[in-house]
Order: C-alpha cells, then sequence, then structure tokens
C-alpha cells in the first residue's frame, strides 16, 4: 500500500490538489484524504500545507518527491527486469525540449529510441517556457544555456549559437541590417517565455557585450511559430543555430549580423540532482547524445 500511496502523493503534486488527483485515478476526495493522512503517519511529517486555492510541499514533501520518485523508479526498473529481462527496458519516460527543437530534432530521435525499444513510452513536453520538473515529474529535459538552478544536473551536448535570420524576401522588400542598430528600422519576430519579452538582443560590439532592444508586431511563446514567421518573410528573427540550420543550408533563411554574434552557450541535458535515473532514462540519454554531441 505504500509504494500506491506514493504514487498518489506524486500525482497530487503534478496536477496541484487532492480532487484532481482523485479524479485522474477515480478516488473519492475523503479516500485521497485518508491514504495522504496515512502517508503523512508513516513519515511522521506533515507533506503538504493547503489553502482554499493552491497546495504547497512542505520541506519534508519536497525531499519525499524526490525519494518517492526514486523509490518508485527502481521498483519499476525491477519489476521490468523480473518480467522482460536484463536486455529489455520499459517504462515510461517524461521529457521536456523546445518547440523548435524538439519539432526539428529530437522527436526523429525518440522515434528511433521507441522503434528500438519497444516497451518504451515517451511522454513529451514541448515548451520554451520555464518547467518545473520535480514537481511535473518530469524525468529529463533539453535547455539552451547556462544551468542555473543547483537543484539540477546537466550533461553537455554541444554548443549552441543564437544567430539572427530573416528571408530572402523580407530582405529584399526591407533590405539587410548591417549593425545591431539597424534592428531599430525592422520588424522584429519576438519570443516570450512566461511572463518575460525578449525584446532585448545581445550582440557582441568592438569586443564588449550589447543589447539592442527591438520591437515588432509579432509576439509568441512558441519558437516554432516564430521561425514559421520568419520563413513566411513577415520579420527578422533571433533564433538558435540548432533550429535554423536546415533552413540555413537551404537558402530558406539568411543569418545577418553575423560578425556580431557573441560566444556560444551551450544545449544540455538537465535532470533532477537528487534523483536516481533509472535505466530507461540513462539509456535515453546516451542515444541523445550519441547524435547530439
Amino acid at each position: 500500500m505504500l509504494i500506491e500511496n506514493l504514487k498518489l502523493f506524486l500525482l497530487i503534486v503534478e496536477k496541484g490538489g487532492l480532487a484532481a488527483a482523485g479524479r485522474e485515478i477515480g478516488l473519492s476526495p475523503a479516500s485521497v484524504t485518508d491514504r495522504l493522512a496515512a502517508l503523512e503517519t508513516h513519515y511522521g511529517a506533515r507533506l503538504l500545507t493547503r489553502t482554499t486555492r493552491a497546495i504547497n510541499l512542505t520541506d519534508e514533501g519536497s525531499e519525499l518527491v524526490i525519494g518517492a520518485r526514486r523509490i518508485l523508479a527502481e521498483t519499476e526498473e525491477t519489476e521490468a527486469r523480473i518480467r522482460l529481462g536484463v536486455e529489455k527496458i520499459s517504462g515510461t519516460i517524461h521529457i521536456s525540449v523546445p518547440s523548435d527543437l524538439g519539432r526539428n530534432q529530437i522527436v526523429a530521435l525518440l522515434d528511433r529510441f521507441i522503434e528500438k525499444n519497444p516497451e518504451i513510452t515517451i511522454d513529451l513536453t514541448l515548451t520554451d517556457g520555464y518547467v518545473d520538473m520535480v514537481g511535473q515529474g518530469i524525468d529529463l529535459a533539453l535547455r539552451f544555456g547556462d544551468l542555473s538552478d543547483s537543484s539540477m544536473k546537466s550533461r553537455r551536448l554541444g554548443s549552441n549559437s543564437r544567430l539572427v535570420c530573416a528571408s530572402p524576401d523580407y530582405l529584399k522588400r526591407n533590405g539587410t541590417p548591417l549593425h545591431p542598430d539597424d534592428l531599430a528600422h525592422h520588424n522584429c519576430l519576438i519570443m516570450r517565455f512566461g511572463s518575460h519579452t525578449d525584446q532585448d538582443w545581445t550582440f557582441r560590439v568592438d569586443g564588449q557585450k550589447h543589447a539592442r532592444r527591438v520591437y515588432g508586431n509579432r509576439i509568441a511563446n512558441d519558437g516554432s511559430l516564430i521561425r514559421e514567421w520568419c520563413l513566411k518573410g513577415y520579420g527578422v528573427a533571433l533564433k538558435s543555430e540548432w533550429d535554423v540550420r536546415t533552413d540555413l543550408n537551404a537558402g530558406n533563411l539568411v543569418e545577418v549580423l553575423d560578425e556580431f554574434v557573441p560566444e556560444p552557450t551551450a544545449l544540455q541535458m538537465v535532470y533532477p540532482a537528487g534523483a536516481v535515473q533509472p535505466r530507461r532514462v540513462r539509456a535515453l540519454m546516451d542515444f541523445v547524445s550519441e547524435f547530439l554531441e
């Protein structure tokens, strides 16, 4: 029963409430409350604080999230090894990837991984915004840039440059910017990350980093849509090289201001620091690394 209560506890955290977790698995609110109380009695600690609008993890609850994921992963892996043999892996891998990178690069790799490991289920989240990996049960995420969250570990896949590009048609109609200051006269396609609008584009000018504020009539929180708008000639975009490499090689997009591009950052695999990665997750990490490093 402890294993089932741990599963329920993680579901409560993932869904953000007891009632939502109960609906997910067909339990009444009273049953969910009783089983959470039993879990708190077992560990001798309060795991959640509840208000009318939200639940919050206590310090003990946060520790249990990490421990429960480890316990359940090890239990599932043991069962799989007994049922399927040591050569096969099974179970669900929850992975989060930036939208454009996911559609253009990662989905094809995941398809190949599933072909090689048919007992695996991939639960993919495509998003360019912040993801609470622990709260949402994400095993692995791919992210651009340096790691700032000390509760996460990372594995570097390669370098990534953010470059400015536009379609040949747009440049023919509007001219080619030759200096970052010229962007003031161009329609820029702007990404929004959560509540943050990325209007300050960074360049290297005379050996120093400088930010230039840009403006445009199209803003979106989806990198794939920004790329689509750029291909259609609606404006100038700041994109990761990984996302537009094929478009640049095909001549569908043209890089501009290349002499002002700052130093590359990293493309990284990120995962919770306190969690023991199941064998299936480690296998996917190695598989992705083989093609992207």
